[in-house]
């Protein structure tokens, strides 16, 4: 009897003591995501309790900030379209075939995510300035390049394509050969089969790096600076505005700053949304395809 006792009196304490391990590894990993969310988000919601809507929309009548939003959206724009242009016949052939320095091709290409912008910035002034390794050729047919609207755009360009053709390459890559194989059989060339069937079927992957290439677009500072100067309705984009805005109007900074954290959040919703609905139609095929068998 008193054995029997005993090994319940064991049992509700061995219970009763996985029950304090396990609320403290709650309390532990509670903390952890405490601090981390509160440093990503306190700083976010600084910005936010220091803006009210009327001085916001106040704001954009000025032409600063007019002059910098527009900039922004027509550069931006601009690389997007050319990243897209030249970034997708890349990563659609790295993504299907092996070539002798392909390694060496998709470091140049991952070279610009890790490479701090100023360095990036003095690299092309040195490549595309007046007496650039190429400025010094344009510059003889009248071609100026460094501290204009192209230059925004060139330095744009280079810091973002990356992340499209990183993306791009690995949505054309979970594209199974299979399909282009079959079209070509009914007698599909190679460029409608990209366009009917390979794009249809990466088209989520395409968008979501377009959305982050643009993002960066957008966000791009050093490599602008450096580069293509500083100068209202010319080269001063949102982020440059941004720095000029802190030496003698902060409010307008904290404006132009809300304006890219809102775009984004956009952007970021998008990106998640893309990957879920991709996931989804995943899901979909694999159970269609496991009811056949």
């Amino acid at each position: 009897m008193k054995s029997t006792i005993s090994n319940v009196s064991f049992e509700a304490k061995d219970a009763k003591a996985t029950r304090l391990k396990k609320a403290a590894k709650l309390l532990i990993v509670f903390l952890f995501f405490g601090i981390v969310v509160s440093y990503l988000a306190l700083p976010i919601v600084a910005l936010f309790l220091n803006e009210t809507v009327s001085s916001f929309i106040g704001s954009l009548s000025t032409a600063m900030v007019q002059e910098a939003i527009k900039l922004s959206l027509v550069t931006t724009l601009a690389t997007l379209v050319v990243v897209i242009f030249f970034g997708t016949p890349v990563a659609y052939y790295n993504a299907r075939h092996r070539y002798r320095g392909k390694r060496i091709v998709e470091t140049l290409i991952d070279l610009p995510i890790v490479l701090p912008p100023s360095v990036a910035g003095i690299a092309l002034l040195l490549t595309f300035g007046r007496m650039g390794l190429l400025g010094q050729y344009f510059s003889i047919l009248g071609i100026n390049i460094a501290f204009t609207t192209t230059a925004v755009v060139l330095a744009q360009i280079f810091v973002s394509s990356p992340f499209f053709i990183r993306q791009a390459t690995t949505s054309f890559e979970d594209v199974d050969p299979e399909y282009e194989r079959a079209a070509h059989t009914l007698g599909a060339s190679g460029t409608a089969t990209f366009f009917r069937v390979t794009a249809p079927i990466a088209l989520n992957g395409l968008v979501s790096g377009a959305l982050m290439t643009w993002a960066r677009a957008l966000g791009e500072f050093g490599a602008t600076l450096i580069f293509a100067g500083n100068f209202q309705g010319v080269t001063q984009t949102m982020p440059l505005a941004i720095y000029t805005a802190l030496n003698s109007d902060l409010d307008a900074a904290v404006h132009i700053a809300v304006i890219l954290v809102l775009i984004c959040f956009a952007v970021i919703i998008s990106v998640k949304a893309l990957a879920l609905r991709e996931k989804n139609i995943y899901k979909e095929e694999k159970t269609a395809n496991e009811k056949v068998l």
